[in-house]
């Protein structure tokens, strides 16, 4: 009886100190892991997104990039995070979804090492090349494309720029070459560089890139044309059927108390649900889209099914 009363005791004290822990939770800055370069669209996601949960929760939230194998490198890193609500990661569907198909083995589970906290919004991608290219719309690049089999080539930095190549390779028959880069910035760089023909870059990007006039834009990937960028045709008007969308959400490493991501939760959502945050998230190409943790979960579980689709009838090989 004695050691019955002792474990009770034990748990309840354990209760207790847990919820003062979330209580007083965030006590000290909070590192958003980053798994994209600076500049890429979601950095600029965690950038906004930190600010909103700095300012209800009274705590610098800091972004820290950590670029490479398509998310992984930032994913395994937080995964392998204590579990305290101050080392979180702003994903998307790359290291949380694509990644299970696009690499034959990963250093983390996206599901098991993750808790979900909510998701943030969604974007699609937009295929460009320099203004000289001699092609004006999709058809007319698709024929360029076709004209010369193989001298053409492809940058991309994240599963959404390469699958939406590998797509447009496969349901277009174009034979060009296909170049993994960190990040997207990268990749646009060599294009207007002249070192890469095109690339498919995220919304937010393009739309900047379009305004400087740097690279013009032949095709966005989302099954309609986008409310950000109503003269660019989708793809899907020259291609039956072409649809790829991206989506950014907030993570922290599994066992991170449930009040800790409630309260993340909460103040993400209230941040989100302000009109000049939606017209901040419009401005970079993303529309905000929040999920609760466990519809985050679902949707996730859903997610890797559908990329494991996607990568396949795109003709990838896991690396």
């Amino acid at each position: 009886m004695k050691t019955g009363i002792i474990a009770v005791v034990a748990a309840a004290a354990l209760a207790c100190a847990a919820n003062a822990f979330a209580q007083a939770w965030p006590a000290k800055p909070v590192k958003l892991v980053v798994p994209f370069p600076a500049g890429s669209a979601t950095d600029q996601v965690a950038r906004l997104t930190g600010q909103q949960l700095q300012e209800a929760l009274g705590q610098p939230f800091v972004v820290e990039n950590k670029p490479g194998a398509q998310g992984s490198i930032a994913a395994a890193e937080v995964a392998k995070s204590a579990p305290d609500g101050y080392t979180l990661l702003v994903t998307t569907n790359t290291p949380q979804a694509a990644n299970v198909s696009l690499f034959k083995k990963l250093p983390y589970d996206p599901v098991k090492d993750f808790s979900p906290v909510v998701r943030l919004g969604t974007t699609s991608f937009v295929l460009m090349v320099k203004p000289d290219f001699p092609a004006k719309t999709l058809k007319e690049f698709i024929a360029q494309v076709k004209s010369q089999a193989g001298k053409y080539s492809s940058g991309y930095g994240s599963s959404g720029s390469q699958v939406s190549a590998s797509m447009l390779k496969s349901m277009a028959g174009l034979d060009f070459v296909e170049a993994p880069y960190k990040g997207i910035p990268q990749a646009v760089t060599d294009v207007i560089g002249g070192s890469l023909t095109f690339t498919f870059v995220d919304l937010g990007n393009a739309l900047g890139q379009l305004r400087g006039g740097k690279l013009k834009a032949l095709g966005v990937t989302s099954a309609a044309r986008s409310t950000a960028a109503p003269d660019i045709p989708a793809i899907a008007e020259t291609l039956h059927g072409y649809e790829l969308i991206a989506w950014f959400a907030l993570m922290a490493p599994a066992g991170t108390p449930k009040d800790v991501v409630a309260k993340l939760h909460d103040a993400a959502v209230k941040g989100l649900a302000k009109p000049e945050t939606k017209e901040r998230f419009a401005g970079i190409g993303t529309d905000v889209a929040p999920m609760n943790p466990e519809q985050l979960g679902a949707f996730i579980k859903a997610e890797i099914a559908k990329w494991a689709k996607l990568t396949k009838e795109a003709g990838i090989q896991p690396e």
